[in-house]
């Protein structure tokens, strides 16, 4: 009876500890997550048009996007697979850096919840966040309960050779509103 009463006294604590609930999740993201099958997520064709201009077409990025499904379904499930680590709404989001000049960061894979404290609705790609300039050039995660209602850890992400290639978000809200994005 002991033991099942400790496991019980445990689990309810951790229901208090959000960020470090989610530390675990992102430490585990950072292991789980393939960044040699992340990096061919985007195709080089939707790699080219993303940092386009045309006057005459606004929309060419986005019409032009597109993924390798075998690379993207892949890390998708492993996502969505790592969201559920925890019993509270988390997503796990995959962010990987564009090589321009000043750096960008690209949201490949959204989850479930549509969470995201950096994301800017609608946005291909945007500037880098210095939170992801950080992680991405030491490697060692970071966790962010800076904007009120909000728990993000950022994790690196890694290839076979060792190198960060881009960064999950392991993001929660602490009062998600279920009509958000209801429009």
């Amino acid at each position: 009876m002991k033991p099942l009463v400790f496991i019980l006294a445990f689990a309810a604590a951790g229901g208090a500890d959000t960020p470090s609930r989610l530390e675990e999740v992102a430490r585990i993201a950072s292991v789980m997550v393939d960044g040699d099958v992340a990096k061919r997520i985007v195709t080089e064709r939707a790699m080219r048009y993303m940092l386009k201009q045309d006057p005459r077409d606004p929309y060419l990025a986005s019409d032009n996007y597109d993924v390798n499904h075998e690379a993207f379904i892949q890390t998708k499930k492993t996502l969505m697979r790592l969201a559920r680590l925890v019993d509270f709404p988390s997503d796990v989001n995959l962010w990987m850096p564009i090589p321009t000049d000043p750096p960008r960061i690209h949201l490949v894979i959204r989850n479930v919840n549509e969470f995201s404290r950096f994301w800017r609705w609608g946005a291909l790609h945007q500037e880098m966040f210095p939170e992801m300039k950080q992680v991405l050039a030491t490697g060692k995660p970071l966790t962010l309960t800076d904007r009120p209602g909000w728990v993000a850890v950022l994790a690196p992400v890694y290839d076979s050779r060792g190198d960060v290639v881009g960064l999950v978000e392991v993001v929660s809200r602490m009062n998600p509103d279920p009509r958000e994005n209801v429009k």
